[in-house]
C-alpha cells in the first residue's frame, strides 16, 4: 500500500504538467475505509461518504480495492487532481454507468482492438527491432493462442493485405471467454486495453501471466527501441510511461 501511495505521488505532478488540469482544493483531512452491510466497503473523507458523479454512495465489494481507492484520495495534496484517480474514475463509471452500456457492447468494443493489436504488427525493418519483437512478443502471442484456443498470427507488413491473421472463429472464442467475466471486470479490461492498445497484453496482465511493468515494456517496445537510437524528450517520455503504467495498473 505504501508503494502504491509513493507511485501516485510521483506520477501526479508529471501528469498535471501534461494536461494542464484545473483542480479543486482538498477539503478533507482523513481518508478511511468503512465496512458497511457485511461485505461492502465505503470510503469516508472525514465525516463525508465518497459519492460518484451522479450522487450514489461509492461502494465496492473488495476490501483491497477500497484501500487502493483510499490511497488515491489520501495521496492528493493541496488540490484534488481527479484525472489521476484512475481507480476512482473506473469504479464510479461502473456504478453510475452513465451511458447505460451493456457488457456485450463493451466486449464488442474490446474485440475491435484485436485486428489492430500492438503485438500483431511486427516491423519488417530494422532487423534489430524485428528480432526484439520475435524475442519479446512471440512468446506472449503463443501463450495467448494456447490459452484461448485461437490461432492469431502477426503481420510484418509484407503480406498482401498488411493485416494480422485474426479469423471470425478466433473472435468468437475470445468473445465467449470474455462473456464469463462480470461487468466490472470487462469495464476495467476495456480501460487497460485502451491504455496499451492491446487486448493480448491486457489479458496477459489480467490472467497474471505478465506483471504490469513488463506489460508496459511490451507495449512500448518499438518506442523504446527507437528512442534508444534517436533519443527522446525526457520529461514527455516519463509522463507517457507513468500515465500508461498507472492506467494499466488501475484496470487490473
Amino acid at each position: 500500500m505504501k508503494r502504491l501511495l509513493n507511485l501516485s505521488r510521483r506520477i501526479t505532478p508529471l501528469l498535471e504538467v501534461k494536461r494542464g488540469v484545473s483542480a479543486a482544493k482538498r477539503f478533507y483531512k482523513d481518508v478511511n475505509v468503512v465496512t458497511c452491510g457485511g461485505s461492502n466497503f465505503e470510503i469516508s473523507l472525514d465525516s463525508r461518504k465518497l459519492k460518484t458523479p451522479s450522487g450514489k454512495v461509492f461502494t465496492v465489494v473488495s476490501e483491497p480495492l477500497a484501500h487502493a481507492v483510499a490511497v488515491e484520495w489520501a495521496s492528493q495534496k493541496k488540490e484534488i487532481i481527479r484525472s489521476q484517480m484512475h481507480l476512482t474514475g473506473l469504479v464510479s463509471t461502473c456504478i453510475d454507468n452513465p451511458t447505460q452500456i451493456s457488457k456485450e457492447d463493451i466486449i464488442t468494443e474490446i474485440l475491435e482492438f484485436l485486428k489492430t493489436d500492438t503485438l500483431l504488427f511486427f516491423a519488417s525493418e530494422p532487423t534489430g527491432l524485428t528480432q526484439l519483437q520475435e524475442e519479446k512478443w512471440r512468446p506472449i502471442i503463443d501463450w495467448f493462442n494456447n490459452c484461448y484456443g485461437v490461432s492469431l498470427s502477426p503481420t510484418n507488413g509484407q503480406n498482401i493485405h498488411g493485416i494480422p491473421n485474426v479469423s471470425n472463429m478466433d473472435v468468437m472464442k475470445i468473445r465467449k471467454h470474455l462473456t464469463s467475466y462480470p461487468f466490472e471486470a470487462i469495464h476495467g479490461l476495456r480501460f487497460g486495453v485502451d491504455a496499451v492498445k492491446s487486448l493480448i497484453i491486457a489479458l496477459s496482465v489480467l490472467e497474471k501471466r505478465v506483471p504490469i511493468d513488463q506489460a508496459i515494456g511490451l507495449a512500448r517496445l518499438e518506442l523504446e527501441y527507437q528512442t534508444s537510437h534517436w533519443g527522446n524528450v525526457e520529461w514527455a517520455h516519463d509522463i507517457e510511461l507513468h500515465d500508461s503504467t498507472s492506467r494499466l495498473a488501475a484496470s487490473a
